[in-house]
């Protein structure tokens, strides 16, 4: 259905060469519309557009300032600014907790720092591959949402790093399906963080990003289709329950998974 919305969106709204859909909030994925063929910038960064016209790019949870978008068409720019609108996020205060609990020990580091090269590595695809403007769906069938994105715990006074994703909450072995189709460019069974792991590409810079599997059932350069079931939910990695934790990135950019769901 929402390829009919979009196809109606863009249509009726061609004041200008350019149209968006999305909220331009922090944490939001934008999907943008122009004349084939046109050049677009994003933050002076060129970025790619589809033959029908389409982009993406996303705004990071703590984005204060506003996004400058340019395109240029037959020797003609248009340069668009968009104010760039602050979310509230949750934060908890937790104290009391062993150190162990809090940072993880030395021996570890070594290990951590590989497995964020390798989650960066895929994450810096920039495939022209154009499945990022069509309709997602939701990973599991019946969950719980026990974690939000943007969120953030300060332990023991010590500010974490944000919550990124999106946490549901199911039995482990709950089959788990692919959000949209993609070719698969990281596999990983035992990630300190995030056990097991798999990252998805959609084109143009947008992957997803699922943690703590208990089985996959994919392996690397797979193609996937929407729907099709990529493994079981676990408690791989760091995890204290069995659920799924999903991430959305354009880039480095990491972006609410909702803003693709809704």
């Amino acid at each position: 259905m929402i390829k009919y919305f979009l196809l109606f969106f863009f249509i009726c709204s061609n004041v200008n060469t350019v149209e968006f859909l999305g909220s331009f909030t922090q944490g939001s994925f934008i999907l943008g519309k122009t004349e084939p063929k046109a050049k677009v910038l994003i933050d002076n960064k060129k970025v790619r557009v589809s033959k029908d016209g389409y982009f993406a790019f996303g705004l990071g949870r703590d984005r204060k300032n506003n996004i400058l978008i340019t395109v240029k068409k037959n020797n003609k720019k248009e340069l668009i600014e968009k104010k760039v609108l602050k979310r509230k996020y949750n934060i908890q205060r937790i104290d009391g907790l062993p150190p162990k609990h809090v940072t993880p020990p030395p021996e570890v580091l070594d290990r951590i720092r590989q497995d964020n090269k390798k989650i960066g590595k895929a994450r810096s695809i920039n495939s022209p591959l154009d499945f990022f403007n069509k309709e997602f769906i939701f990973p599991i069938d019946k969950y719980i949402i026990t974690g939000v994105y943007g969120s953030q715990r300060i332990l023991n006074g010590k500010p974490r790093r944000p919550h990124y994703g999106i946490d549901f909450h199911a039995p482990a072995g709950t089959p788990v399906k692919a959000m949209m189709d993609g070719k698969v460019t990281l596999v990983e069974k035992d990630m300190y963080f995030t056990g097991g792991t798999i990252i998805f590409d959609h084109g143009h810079g947008v992957s997803t990003l699922y943690m703590h599997m208990k089985d996959i059932d994919v392996k690397l350069g797979d193609n996937v289709k929407k729907g099709q079931i990529v493994g079981t939910l676990g408690q791989s990695g760091r995890a204290t329950g069995p659920h799924l934790d999903i991430r959305l990135n354009w880039f480095d950019v990491k972006l609410d998974p909702m803003t693709i769901l809704k």
